[in-house]
């Protein structure tokens, strides 16, 4: 790992600087456990307390930010994102050497740019393209027709079927399968025959899929991700759905067929979406939520529960469902009286 000055970091993220500009930091970590050597960040203001008990040898913090300490402050208006960059400097990611192993089965008529890197046990079908500088890495499965853009990383045991499109800078986890068919069958008399599914999956510039996911190819047209996506582990995305830009979606989500999330929209883990479901751009839907077929979720409030609905809407029910056994108890008492009084009653008479 390099060691870069304070000053250096700064520079990167764009930040104020305040302490000693020379010195050296070699790593980072959390407030709790930073050293001297390592960089690490205040989130938001509440974090404070926890850096004054900090030893880090610099943070970077949000403006308001002011205590004094031994620490050197970089200070900018996203901590966040400004520690991300100053993360990707002092932990810089190594490329293999361009190689195609010895194991590797190339088809003939398949185009390797200058630059790639085909690990051992790969196979590239015919007519595949790989562009410049690409990784790919031990034992994928690319098939025949598939399209990767340049500068594109595929980790060990990825696995694109036929005609599956990949735009640049993509990072593709291991165990993902992108362009499986989709789950399309017709109900024929008494048994189901498969409705062949023969469309495509186009994915855009700058996506990051994480570790087994499943992406399936359009019964017919196009399953698309649009640039900037990010996927987490374990997501199944079904035929014809359409991602938008810059969607971040959290671990074991499932999206049904023909389901549509506009730009920037958040989609949280274990979610569920059902088919023909529109999520509108911006949009936020919570951790397990039920988004139910052919269901709108607009911009504004983020949505919870099942079936998906407003968060002051879910709160409330959640608090009534709470006082369930209160009023339950009211309603035996209330029973318990009636009948006395009803006792009572046929005793005067």
């Amino acid at each position: 790992m390099p060691a870069l000055t304070v000053s250096r970091l700064a520079e990167l993220c764009s930040g104020e600087l305040r302490g000693d500009p020379h010195r050296l930091i070699s790593g980072a970590n959390s407030l709790e456990i930073a050293q001297p050597s390592d960089l690490s960040f205040l989130a938001n203001p509440k974090a404070a307390a926890k850096a004054l008990a900090s030893q880090a040898g610099c943070l970077i913090a949000p403006l308001s930010f002011n205590h004094p300490g031994p620490w050197s402050v970089i200070s900018v208006e996203g901590p966040r994102a400004a520690f991300a960059l100053c993360l990707a400097a002092l932990y810089p990611q190594t490329r293999p050497s361009p190689l195609i192993h010895s194991t590797a089965i190339v088809a003939p008529s398949a185009q390797i740019a200058a630059g790639c890197f085909i690990g051992p046990y790969v196979v590239v079908g015919d007519e595949t393209i790989i562009a410049e500088g690409c990784q790919i890495g031990a034992g994928c499965s690319i098939g025949c027709r598939v399209s990767v853009g340049a500068q594109t990383t595929l980790h060990p045991r990825v696995t694109l079927y036929d005609g599956v499109c990949i735009g640049a800078r993509v990072i593709v986890h291991s165990g993902s399968v992108i362009g499986a068919d989709g789950f399309g069958f017709t109900l024929a008399g008494d048994h189901y025959e498969k409705f062949p599914q023969v469309g495509a999956v186009d994915i855009g510039d700058d996506v990051e899929i994480g570790a087994n996911c499943c992406i399936d190819r359009a019964a017919l047209g196009v399953t698309s991700i649009a640039d900037g996506v990010k996927l987490d582990n374990l997501i199944h995305i079904a035929h014809n759905c359409a991602i938008g830009r810059h969607v971040v979606i959290a671990a074991q989500t499932g999206l049904s067929g023909s389901v549509t999330i506009g730009d920037y929209a958040v989609i949280g883990g274990q979610a569920g979406v059902g088919e023909k479901a529109k999520i509108a751009s911006h949009a936020i839907v919570g951790g397990k939520a039920g988004v139910l077929t052919s269901q709108h979720v607009n911009t504004g409030e983020p949505v919870w529960g099942i079936p998906a609905r407003p968060l002051r809407q879910h709160l409330k029910g959640l608090a009534n469902v709470g006082k369930l056994s209160e009023l339950r108890n009211e309603v035996r008492e209330l029973r318990r009286k009636l009948d006395a009084l009803e006792t009572a009653s046929r005793g005067t008479d």
